[in-house]
Parts: structure tokens; sequence; C-alpha cells
């Protein structure tokens, strides 16, 4: 009895070393993207420790560095930290600067595709995250796999929230992390 339990704590201790781990709002806004997906019979997709690094990476980025420039949105990233800058404009030109970032900064195998929600100085929830993106054409479609997303399936996923940014990474390869 002794060794099993010996054998059961150093699992758990190596699995909540080895994780990524969520905030209890990162973990809401997950169940609930899940949720969605399942009411319109879609599966789950597991969590990714590299893309949820990339993602909680990226929200304190947006929450540090405001994005001063009219052109670049919010999957932009700034010079201030070990990433590359770059400037992701709204007619997309710029876009393998954003889906690299899983690539740039972990060993995450593929493209990573992100949604972004909120603003310097706002409050993002999981509830208001989700809800923007719900009633956004592109963000949606993104979620559920649809439009432009309907050839792709999800195998990964990330979260990042940091106060006025709630941000969801997807990826086609399964997270060997």
């Amino acid at each position: 009895m002794k060794k099993i339990t010996i054998i059961l704590i150093f699992f758990a201790v190596y699995i909540n070393c080895n994780a990524q781990s969520l905030s209890p709002e990162e973990s809401k806004l997950y169940n609930l993207i899940m949720n969605y997906r399942n009411e319109l019979g879609l599966p789950n997709i597991p969590i990714s420790k590299s893309l949820t690094f990339v993602a909680q990476s990226h929200v304190k980025d947006l929450q540090s560095n405001e994005i001063t420039n009219d052109q670049c949105n919010l999957h932009s990233w700034s010079s201030h930290g070990p990433w590359s800058q770059c400037c992701y404009t709204s007619d997309h030109a710029q876009a393998n600067c954003m889906w690299q970032k899983p690539k740039e900064m972990t060993s995450y195998k593929g493209y990573g595709y992100e949604i972004a929600y909120g603003s310097y100085g706002s409050n993002a929830t999981a509830a208001n995250a989700i809800n923007g993106w719900k009633n956004s054409q592109g963000h949606n479609q993104v979620i559920l796999n649809q439009g432009i997303w309907s050839s792709k399936k999800w195998n990964s996923i990330g979260i990042g929230m940091s106060q006025g940014y709630a941000v969801i990474w997807f990826g086609e390869e399964y997270d060997s992390n």
C-alpha cells in the first residue's frame, strides 16, 4: 500500500510540474467554449501546454504594451519580449507572423490560430469574451470549424486571460507536451 501511495504522489507531482495551469477564469472560458462546441455536436479540444503558454504570454504582452499603431490589431506582438515583433494588419497580409508564434516560442510543431477579445484598460471576463466571439462571424467560425476553417480539425487549444484581454489559440497538431 505504501509503494502505491508513493507512486501516486510522484505521478501527481509530475503532472503538476509539467502542466501549463489555467486560472479559474481561464478554466471557465475553456469550459464555456467546450460546452458551446458540444451543443453543436463538436468534440472537446485538449488543452495544450504550448498553446496556453503562447496565449498567456500574448495577453500579458497586450496588457503591458498597448497597441498604439492604428494599423496593428490585437493579434500583434510588441518588441518587448523573447519573441519577434509582429504587426498583424486587418488585411491579414502579416498572418504568418502570428501563425508562427507557437513554433517560435515553444516546441509545438504546427501553426497556431488566435482569436482575441478585449482592449487596453478594460476587464475581459470569460462570459463577455465568449459572447463577443459568438457575435463575430469570423471568430465564431474559428471556434466552430465553419467557413474557411471547416477543413481544420482542432487537436490543441490554449487559453490566456489577463485584465483587459482574452485570447484562445487553436492548433491542428496534438501537443506532445
